[in-house]
């Protein structure tokens, strides 16, 4: 029995009463050297797992008890694999070990619903890591610098936080279900020295309320994040003194436990403990399931370094896909790579080995695209648009596409799937190279490939791609009959036009729209569209897709791909213009191929235009009269913003209303000279107002779609304050209002 029972505290939270009633006296303290060496030893010598030893080290001391995982690893006569908790799932089986961690040693890892949102911060590369060609229980999470993991670990728990929240809950019965984590050897494009750590694969979201919690009933989503990221990385420099940036990391997080178990001492310690303690007690350890092992199936197999990301990739699936489901984007990504999986693993497919793993490493994100130089025939260049070429080429094969879309059908459990189908599956596959640089048009893309995208009927049957540094050099034998430049300019200059937004799926209100507004000529799907673009016989069709495809850059979005208040904001912003880059119209009768006005200013590219090229016989029988150009770009959506430059905010003006000065003795001025202080005090602080508001606006499409510019209710709160302060204004403007203006004569004052 223990020698205190837990206590039991009422807490308010926000607005609600939550009973605790599992408050824990004591908190685990720091382990014994020994247990920790133990720990290692134990999971080093067992054969059933293999991890280096420094992922060994990060392990035990995420855990509150290595003495009980060194009771787990050890091997036994009858059972290899000691008490390792055994999973099998697709292809493989993975090992792991059960116990409680700390908070603050697990980071956010990556998973398809946070890897499919559009979100500033990019994700790492993933890459898999093998020993002796055996698989280990870890993969490899490559950042640019500190500051990227930093960003994205806030940009992760700031983003679900934003979606849900266990908050209330978690505080009442602490984090109930086991966290599915794994170790991660987080590495840095810049040279900073690497490190290893426990990341979280499932249950981020408890992962995220548990830092909620922690942070405070008064603390959003950002306060919460930023909680989270000063204790996980304690502003500890990317190179200093004092041993490893590991070890470094690790001795500060210790010391932040420390003065948080004292903390809850000098709260328990009191007759009434204040709700502190209850957030500290429910939050300090989570429980866990930590993989620590994986072992292929026997025969046709993966390439080993993506075995143990599959394996985990499959828990997760079998949960969200199935169950508890991601949003579409997310499933369609998981569904098409467990599909590429699934056949790899078959093993009975007419495309090489080698082919399907290259292909599969493209999909998941483990082969980068500057990378695709060295593995596909013909060095093609290593760009992002290059990458969809041959990733569409790969999954759209006739020996490979009727054996993904029956692997996808049975994960989804529907009966057909037509070319539509699968292409919506790509569409989250083929973006991830751009989508943070192009989250404005994101769901207007995904759109597009759910019409179709760029599964032509030529495009999914027996042709290669043609490498090329400038796409115009294709035109000429497409047009003399080469399926392969033709296929080559259809994914490419297809893939761009969607990307930009100058290809999107039809709407009956695209038909009334104006030109410069979306509209189109006709109504046709987006793989029709791109299919008659593409015919050897239209030369306007062909120039369309390779100057497109030239001019496409995955860093940035197009001015043709904006509204006029998106150009203004730009404009606006710092190096907005800079960033800008623009598709022009073709015309056949120049010797660029780029139509210009009667003043020789190059014409912007439309989708009325691109749809118009893809078919001009028809677009002219629905439009026998000439067209006017493009509608005046002088003009703004409802809504827009006015122009001027923000203003430079509050001074360093005295707003003490207790009429002293800065260093304390009396304020000896008189009242009006005060008044007119606070007058002025008063109008910069609306000014201000009115910038943060502008520069919100600016900052909206660069935060991405996983959480608003503003909080719902940031922005009640906000209207309150604002109506008011309205009503104080309107008081006042009534009680000095002149007599004359009132509607008063003259002589009615007589």
């Amino acid at each position: 029995m223990p020698l205190h029972s837990p206590r039991t505290l009422t807490v308010r939270w926000g607005s609600d009463t939550v009973l605790v009633s599992n408050i824990e006296h004591d908190l685990p303290g720091q382990a014994e050297e020994a247990d920790h060496a133990r720990a290692v030893a134990a999971g080093t010598a067992n054969p059933a797992t293999l991890l280096p030893e420094a992922a060994w080290e990060a392990v035990a001391r995420t855990t509150t008890g290595p003495d009980s995982l060194a009771v787990q690893l050890q091997t036994n006569t009858q059972k290899s694999a000691g008490l390792l908790m055994e999973e099998n799932v697709e292809g493989a089986t993975l090992r792991s070990v059960v116990t409680r961690v700390h908070l603050s040693e697990l980071l956010p890892g990556i998973q398809p619903r946070t890897g499919m949102e559009v979100m500033e911060i990019p994700d790492p590369l993933v890459q898999g890591i093998t020993d002796g060609g055996r698989p280990c229980s870890m993969v490899r999470y490559r950042y640019r610098d500190l500051a990227h993991l930093r960003n994205h670990v806030w940009q992760t728990i700031h983003g679900t936080l934003s979606l849900n929240s266990y908050s209330p809950s978690i505080l009442a019965r602490k984090v109930t279900r086991n966290l599915i984590t794994h170790p991660v050897e987080i590495t840095f494009e810049d040279g900073t020295e690497s490190f290893h750590t426990v990341v979280v694969r499932d249950g981020i979201t408890r992962l995220a309320s548990a830092w909620a919690v922690l942070a405070g009933p008064e603390a959003d989503a950002a306060k919460a994040a930023s909680t989270a990221v000063d204790a996980l990385f304690a502003k500890v420099p990317a190179t200093a003194p004092g041993g490893s940036l590991g070890d470094r990391l690790a001795t500060a997080r210790e010391r932040w436990r420390l003065s948080l178990r004292d903390e809850f001492a000098r709260e328990m310690a009191a007759m009434e403990p204040g709700p502190r303690a209850a957030q500290i007690a429910q939050t300090y350890v989570v429980p866990a399931q930590i993989a620590v092992g994986v072992e292929g199936h026997p025969g046709r197999l993966l390439a080993a370094e993506d075995i143990f990301d599959d394996a985990i990739r499959s828990v997760l699936a079998s949960v969200h896909v199935e169950f508890k489901q991601w949003d579409a984007a997310a499933q369609n990504m998981e569904v098409a790579t467990r599909a590429l999986k699934r056949v790899i693993q078959q093993g009975d497919s007419l495309v090489s080995q080698d082919d399907l793993q290259a292909v599969y490493g493209l999909a998941v994100g483990r082969i980068a695209a500057e990378d695709i130089t060295a593995i596909f025939p013909g060095t093609p260049p290593g760009t992002a648009l290059w990458r969809s070429v041959y990733l569409v080429h790969a999954l759209t094969r006739p020996e490979l596409l009727e054996r993904l879309k029956d692997q996808a059908k049975a994960i989804k459990g529907g009966k057909r799937m037509g070319l539509k189908g699968f292409a919506e599956l790509l569409g989250p596959l083929i973006d991830v190279p751009w989508r943070s640089h192009k989250k404005l048009v994101t769901t207007q893309a995904r759109n597009a490939w759910n019409n179709g995208g760029v599964l032509t009927a030529d495009v999914t049957k027996d042709w290669d791609p043609v490498p090329t540094d400038d796409f115009t050099t294709l035109v000429a034998p497409a047009l003399a009959g080469d399926k392969n430049a033709r296929c080559t300019l259809a994914v490419a200059g297809g893939v761009a036009l969607i990307a930009d937004k100058l290809l999107t799926r039809n709407v009956g209100s695209a038909l009334m729209a104006a030109k410069a507004n979306g509209g189109v000529p006709f109504r046709a799907d987006v793989n029709q569209v791109i299919e008659d673009l593409s015919q050897q016989d239209n030369e306007l069709g062909l120039w369309t897709l390779a100057l497109v495809a030239n001019g496409f850059r995955s860093d940035a979005l197009p001015t043709n791909a904006v509204t006029m208040r998106q150009l203004i904001q730009k404009e606006k912003s710092p190096g907005g213009t800079g960033d800008a880059y623009i598709h022009f119209r073709t015309d056949l009768g120049q010797a660029d191929k780029v139509a210009r006005d009667a003043d020789g200013v190059p014409e912007p590219l439309l989708q009325w235009d691109v749809v118009w090229a893809s078919n001009p016989e028809r677009a002219r029988k629905a439009h026998p009269d000439p067209l006017p150009g493009p509608s005046d770009p002088s003009g703004s959506e409802p809504g827009g913003q006015q122009e001027g430059e923000p203003g430079t905010g509050l001074l360093d003006t005295d707003t003490d209303t207790g009429g002293a000065d800065a260093d304390g003795s009396a304020d000896a001025r008189p009242a009006s000279q005060k008044a007119a202080e606070q007058r002025y005090v008063l109008r910069q602080g609306v000014a201000t107002a009115r910038d943060a508001l502008d520069r919100l606006h600016l900052l909206e499409p660069e935060v991405g779609g996983h959480t608003p510019i503003v909080p719902h209710d940031v922005l009640d709160d906000l209207l309150k304050s604002l109506i008011g302060l309205q009503t104080d204004i309107e008081n006042l403007r009534r009680k000095f209002t002149p007599v004359e203006e009132a509607g008063l004569e003259d002589e009615d004052l007589r």
